[in-house]
């Protein structure tokens, strides 16, 4: 039996716990950590599980430990942990917190504790999450193993080395903000060809889930399916010009770039 400590009520806490009470993964043994009272009263709630504003005292017996705060909390989240006896059973520390590297979590755990480090998006919402994970120093492949089986519950999980954390962040981590502002773009240029707002919307957001789920289950490439959508000198080929021709591709190297190296920037700072 697992027992599950998510620290952190907040959206992203929220969706894992969910997730997991959903889909019945690994046990309903779940305790969430909540300091502000009116969010840990909805959580209740809404979930039917148990909140306290205690880290200490979730972290008792618990079989992971789930950091979901943001980077500026994580230090008081720490401290607090370390009043609690950890490392007399094999527990293990999953950090959900952007850009806060496993050396700077192992420094102040017992020695020897294993963590694994977390790069979600925000579509783990709605069940369809990408997770990446990394290993700390100390985090075994039955500690991955079971890191894995639990986020899975709200979306697909791959596993990467940490030093990769910062294209994962550039990609799939602020991925759904270029996919948003495509979105945007498109429903303004159906909007400035004469449909309403409304109509546009429906349009592009169905075209948008529809192609993803083609590409998830067509077993072909985001190539071979644009390819077989471009007919010789017709409508879409003339459009695919036009991007091509505005820079779409060069823009995208270099925004996911810039990503990258602001992530590492971010990640130097934390340390």
């Amino acid at each position: 039996m697992t027992r599950i400590a998510v620290i952190g009520g907040g959206r992203i806490g929220e969706a894992l716990v969910a997730g997991l009470l959903e889909s019945g993964r690994l046990t309903k043994d779940l305790v969430v950590v909540e300091t502000h009272r009116e969010r840990a009263d909805l959580i209740a709630d809404r979930l039917g599980i148990r909140v306290t504003d205690d880290v200490t005292d979730a972290a008792v017996g618990a079989d992971l430990l789930v950091i979901a705060v943001k980077p500026g909390d994580v230090d008081g989240v720490l401290a607090s942990l370390g009043k609690a006896e950890l490392g007399d059973r094999d527990q293990v520390l999953v950090s959900l917190a952007a850009g806060v590297p496993t050396t700077r979590l192992e420094g102040k755990l017992p020695a020897g504790f294993p963590v694994v480090r977390v790069m979600a998006n925000t579509p783990m919402l709605v069940g369809q999450g990408m997770s990446v994970i990394a290993p700390g120093r100390y985090a075994r492949e039955e500690h991955l193993k079971l890191v894995t089986e639990m986020l899975a519950a709200v979306g697909k999980v791959v596993a990467v080395a940490e030093s990769q954390m910062d294209a994962v962040t550039a990609v799939s981590g602020s991925g759904p903000a270029y996919f948003f502002l495509v979105v945007e773009a498109m429903v303004d240029a159906g909007v400035g060809l004469g449909l309403t707002r409304d109509v546009a919307t429906r349009l592009v957001v169905q075209t948008m889930v529809g192609s993803a789920a083609l590409l998830d289950e067509s077993g072909q490439t985001a190539a071979e399916l644009r390819a077989a959508v471009t007919s010789p000198a017709g409508t879409t080929a003339a459009a695919m010009r036009e991007l091509e021709r505005g820079g779409l591709r060069s823009s995208f190297l270099e925004a996911l770039f810039a990503a990258k190296q602001r992530s590492a920037e971010q990640g130097a700072s934390v340390e």
